[in-house]
């Protein structure tokens, strides 16, 4: 299948765990609490996307599909998407707009602040995915830049852990995915800069064929 073809196909079911949870809100199934089951299942799918886009290049170079990385920017961007849900959840349904409620609560509960840092971090790199802002910024620049995409996931995690207090598996879960995505980042780093750098030969030799 081409590419082509294929990003609509992953578009559509990028939107799936939206379309359940609409759905589920229009059947009733939300439970006692629907807020707290739509702010869970934003927030679920705001890590788990951005683990996938880190995940990406790894698959990528083990695999050899080259063709992945067409689809690391739509992952991200469903991330912020996912993200941006998970934050409106609680500031229109949770708190109703009141920002006086919403300061007081950052000031008091620490993993509500660990959750803005999360998505705080997530803005410039929505902002900056286009082509456009990578020839505007430079390929280098914007590769430092978008490494925050660890910080963001590293605070996403941190964020649902001190939100548990009791069941702590699916935090740790996700945490134990983005130390293995670390792991491998690092791995991949000291393999670069351990290989030797072979200088070009010189015209002479190369015209000899020494």
């Amino acid at each position: 299948m081409q590419i082509r073809y294929l990003k609509p196909v992953v578009f559509l079911a990028c939107l799936g765990p939206l379309a359940r949870l609409v759905w589920r809100g229009f059947h009733a199934q939300l439970g006692a609490n629907p807020i707290e089951a739509i702010t869970h299942g934003t927030g679920d799918w705001t890590l788990i996307f951005l683990l996938v886009t880190l995940s990406v290049t790894p698959l990528r170079e083990l695999t050899r599909q080259y063709w992945l990385i067409s689809l690391r920017r739509m992952f991200g961007l469903f991330a912020f998407f996912y993200g941006s849900l998970h934050l409106m959840t609680y500031v229109w349904l949770d708190k109703f707009f009141d920002v006086h409620e919403m300061l007081k609560d950052i000031a008091k509960r620490r993993f509500i602040t660990m959750g803005m840092t999360a998505f705080a971090l997530m803005i410039p790199l929505a902002l900056t995915s286009s082509k456009w802002a990578i020839r505007k910024l430079g390929g280098r620049r914007w590769q430092l830049l978008h490494r925050l995409i660890y910080v963001s996931a590293a605070a996403g995690v941190i964020h649902y852990l001190w939100l548990v207090k009791a069941d702590r598996r699916k935090p740790l879960e996700y945490g134990a995915v983005l130390a293995v995505l670390l792991a491998y980042r690092l791995v991949a780093w000291a393999v670069q800069r351990l290989k030797p750098v072979t200088s070009p030969l010189p015209a002479k030799a190369q015209a000899s064929g020494d």
